[in-house]
């Protein structure tokens, strides 16, 4: 039996479901055609993901597929109640309501790893991390685990360094179908949609600071550029950096970027970006978010210290001991799950194909796999872009037998 805010909202998730289904062809399409083999009966699915109307799909999906499905949410503020009730209603066993203390989210992992799952998909790397390093789940057989993101697969690759993992894992982030289009145009898009619903103020002629440009940074600083924002660059690679530069942003050190910025996007998966001395030298009225991962890029715990006070849903004035103002979104956790809905459908329909495809690769090819981190199998890869071209009818070229001769000549 799992746990949830309210059985009522049913209704509301279902609706949100059939929207976000009705746009996630690419991953529909592919349940569809494996519905009558039903791959994934007998096997347990432990699901450590963000509860949107997007997972919706592909928790249903496998469920359609045969498998026990098990869910809790991958943050413990995220989770959209009216479709962990949707959820509950059609038979997942879901330990996930919004706005969960930290004992609440540690438990919740819990009871889904008391389910004895096969196969963990994670997103950020709790549950995996809980199963390697909690004593009373080390007894678990996992057969190997799949992975949303950049900073899950950092904690992954760490412990496979110092000979600490137990099973395979796949790095669902790394495939190109997955990282380009999800971190580009999914966190691009989602993360303005975060913000203007905190903050509804204007892009146009602000200083607006991305920290980070990878594939996050570079589709957020894409986004605020085209709305007429003067967008700043931070950043530790060089080659990165330099990429920004000619991409035509400014590139400064955090320091200097923090005197002069109107707002703020962390985007990089690491700790400690916007520190307290950088918030203490920032403007008065300067507003900061995260979109990368965890609460650890902005020194939030500085600023809720201070004189607080929520001046609008998910933003809260701060007020420094020199007396400035400084507006944090979302309590420095992801802004763009928080403010807004996160990633839009067509986007997560490439992300959970990939994931899809990643848990029926384990299934059958366990026994053959190291304990290692492993990138999406490029065939995998290629047959997702497939589909989604498909499922868009955009038609391409074919080689000839001519130009593969010559490809393949010296």
């Amino acid at each position: 039996m799992g746990k949830i805010k309210d059985p009522t909202m049913s209704d509301t998730g279902n609706l949100s479901y059939d929207w976000a289904k009705s746009h996630m062809r690419i991953l529909t399409h592919s349940i569809d055609r494996l519905k009558e083999s039903k791959p994934l009966r007998g096997i347990t699915l432990g699901f450590c993901l963000q509860i949107t109307k997007e997972t919706s799909v592909l928790l249903i999906g496998a469920k359609e597929l045969g498998a026990k499905v098990v869910a809790c949410s991958g943050n413990p503020l995220t989770t959209q109640d009216n479709i962990a009730a949707f959820l509950a209603s059609n038979g997942i066993e879901i330990f996930a309501w919004s706005n969960q203390t930290k004992s609440e989210y540690d438990w919740c992992q819990n009871k889904v790893l008391s389910h004895e799952p096969d196969i963990i998909v994670d997103d950020g790397g709790d549950l995996n991390t809980k199963v390697h390093f909690d004593k009373k789940f080390q007894p678990l057989k996992i057969l190997g685990a799949t992975e949303e993101t950049t900073t899950g697969i950092t904690r992954y690759r760490s412990m496979q360094k110092k000979g600490k993992l137990r099973y395979p894992i796949i790095a669902v982030n790394n495939a190109k179908t997955k990282t380009i289009f999800d971190n580009k145009y999914g966190t691009g898009q989602s993360a303005i949609a975060g913000y203007l619903h905190a903050m509804n103020l204007l892009f146009a002629s602000k200083r607006v600071v991305v920290c980070g440009y990878g594939w996050l940074g570079k589709g957020v600083a894409r986004k605020c550029a085209g709305m007429g924002s003067r967008v700043i660059v931070t950043e530790i690679d060089p080659i990165r950096a330099l990429e920004a530069h000619m991409d035509g942003f400014d590139v400064m050190p955090m320091s200097q970027a923090a005197k002069i910025g109107d707002i703020f996007i962390t985007c990089t998966g690491m700790r400690d970006v916007i520190q307290k001395k950088h918030l203490l030298s920032m403007k008065n009225g300067g507003i900061v978010g995260n979109v990368g991962h965890f609460d650890v890029e902005i020194d939030s715990k500085f600023l809720l210290k201070q004189k607080v006070r929520q001046v609008r849903p998910n933003l809260d004035e701060c007020v420094l001991p020199n007396g400035k103002k400084i507006h944090l979104i979302s309590k420095g956790r992801v802004a763009n799950l928080i403010a807004s809905e996160g990633h839009p459908p067509e986007i997560m329909a490439l992300s959970f194909s990939n994931q899809l495809y990643s848990i029926l690769h384990i299934l059958k090819n366990h026994k053959k796999m190291r304990n290692l981190v492993y990138d999406v199998p490029e065939q995998i890869d290629y047959q997702v872009a497939v589909d989604a071209l498909n499922s868009m009818n955009v038609k391409i070229d074919r080689l000839s037998k001519k130009q593969i001769a010559y490809k393949t000549s010296w």
